[in-house]
């Protein structure tokens, strides 16, 4: 009875969230935080597809769980480019559009800036990834639950969001993966949030 009531309130969850993000809830997986879900997108994501191509792009001013991350990928072969941002710290689109010509992998680009609060143009940034075929990487932590955000009118494939940033409790984070996507899991022992994230839910 235990079980099934947890699992009711897992389930409840999920669904709440994916209303608010316009997915379904089986393509949201849960975390220790932010921190562990972009490590489980951007590490997880590279790991199963660098035989198509070790070009990741990101941005200079990303939080630092990203960079640390990206700094990561580069040590086991990736090539990052880290994107400049204007005198308003929004992306330099035009510097983004150049960077895409040398096959990237993956882009990881922040919704909302936790120092500067400068929102990004998600919808242009997820249109030309995926009218290039590139999966599309998003840490929304500081957008979750302030700003509208629709994953399939922004075209983002992965997106990054943090419990307590939206008053839960600490060491909640959550990853949105779309379905057909595939990634690698690096925390084994069980087949917890469809064998994405083993151990126990922090209910």
């Amino acid at each position: 009875q235990y079980g099934l009531e947890a699992n009711k309130a897992l389930t409840k969850s999920k669904e709440q969230i994916a209303k608010n993000v316009s997915c379904l809830p089986e393509e949201i997986v849960f975390t220790s935080g932010a921190t562990e879900a972009i490590n489980l997108a951007l590490k997880g994501y590279y790991l199963s597809h660098y035989s198509r191509s070790q070009h990741v792009i990101t941005v200079k001013t990303e939080h630092k769980a990203v960079l640390d991350t990206c700094s990561w990928l580069e040590e086991i072969g990736a090539k990052v480019t880290y994107l400049n941002v204007d005198k308003d710290g929004l992306v330099n689109i035009n510097e983004y559009q150049d960077a895409l010509r040398d096959n990237p992998l993956l882009v990881s680009v922040m919704h909302v800036n936790n120092e500067l609060g400068t929102i990004n143009p998600i919808d242009e940034i997820g249109k030309v990834c995926f009218g290039a075929g590139i999966l599309f990487h998003s840490d929304a932590a500081q957008a979750f639950g302030k700003i509208d955000i629709d994953v399939n009118t922004m075209n983002i494939d992965m997106m990054s969001i943090s419990g307590h940033k939206i008053y839960g409790p600490k060491g909640i984070g959550i990853l949105y993966k779309r379905n057909d996507v595939d990634i690698e899991s690096y925390i084994k022992g069980g087949d917890q949030e469809f064998s994405l994230r083993a151990g126990t839910e922090s209910l």
